[in-house]
């Protein structure tokens, strides 16, 4: 069965990929905004192949996801969260070789800024990898919150760093929290949101560890902690001050704060949506704070 490109682009979930883009720009513009960003083409290039790298490693996770998630009875025609494979629109094997594919490209990405960077690299790569594609394993255990916010969070930012600058920077890792968390809580609501069709499945999610009561509680907590983190930052001196611009990003956390909100009332179906909502969060979020620390570097 032949497929389009727009097809396989759209097979591999591109509107997330906002989650995976923006640690690596939050952590380029931060370090543009200490002065640390090399005055060379190679920087630059570096940053292109990063952001290039995580997307192709973001994009074999959504697959294989999908395709572990149809191997595994959790999509089946009563309870689908991608319908190409359960309706027969593509094959199991396509999605697998699809992500295979992804992988390979995504890994030589990498070698490629390994080579630009340092070998220190392959630690951090190599471990990103990994949880990427045992990520559903994960998930089906309650820990895939966790492993999103390792991989998009402390790997994404640690690892673009140290391909920008050469070394290890652990003070990096304060931006893991408030853009880690928006990044979780894009899974934490579809979790919540697919908490009975995941239980029929046989599998446990966190959401369904902790119940949909807390799990509403928890996401609005995902709509505030960055913002804290942020002011706490700037008034710790760690972050420019016009890195507040990202407080904007309060009117899209605002409303999906009330969504989840309507958690009592409506019961889960309130939590629908709210993935996509905060992948947009992520996107003016991250993308206001890194304006103002550019802005800021530039000063």
């Amino acid at each position: 069965m032949k497929h389009s490109v727009k097809e396989w682009f759209i097979v591999t979930r591109y509107w997330s990929f906002a989650v995976s883009t923006m640690p690596v720009i939050v952590t380029f513009a931060y370090l543009f905004s200490k002065g640390m960003v090399p005055a060379e083409f190679k920087s630059y290039l570096v940053f292109v192949l990063c952001l290039l790298g995580v997307v192709l490693l973001h994009a074999a996770g959504n697959v294989l996801s999908d395709w572990y998630d149809f191997r595994t009875g959790v999509d089946n025609e009563n309870a689908f969260a991608v319908p190409n494979l359960v309706f027969h629109k593509f094959e199991p094997r396509e999605y697998l070789w699809f992500s295979v594919i992804l992988f390979v490209v995504g890994c030589a990405a990498g070698i490629v800024i390994t080579l630009l960077s340092g070998p220190g690299l392959l630690i951090v790569g190599g471990a990103g990898v990994l949880l990427t594609a045992l990520y559903s394993f994960l998930k089906y255990h309650a820990l895939g919150d966790l492993d999103i916010f390792i991989i998009f969070g402390m790997l994404t930012v640690l690892g673009t760093a140290y391909a920008i600058t050469g070394s290890f920077l652990p003070e990096t890792l304060m931006l893991s929290l408030p853009v880690g968390l928006i990044t979780v809580s894009v899974l934490h609501a579809n979790n919540t949101f697919d908490t009975e069709t995941d239980r029929a499945a046989g599998i446990k999610t966190f959401a369904m560890l902790i119940g949909g009561k807390a799990s509403s509680v928890l996401y609005r907590a995902y709509m505030v902690i960055p913002f804290v983190c942020i002011i706490a930052y700037v008034i710790a001196g760690w972050l420019h001050p016009l890195a507040l611009i990202c407080l904007v990003a309060i009117v899209p956390a605002w409303k999906n704060f009330k969504k989840a909100a309507g958690y009592d009332a409506e019961g889960i179906a309130a939590m629908g949506g709210l993935d996509q909502g905060s992948a947009k969060l992520q996107t003016v979020f991250s993308g206001l704070l890194s304006i103002g620390l550019i802005v800021a570097g530039l000063l």
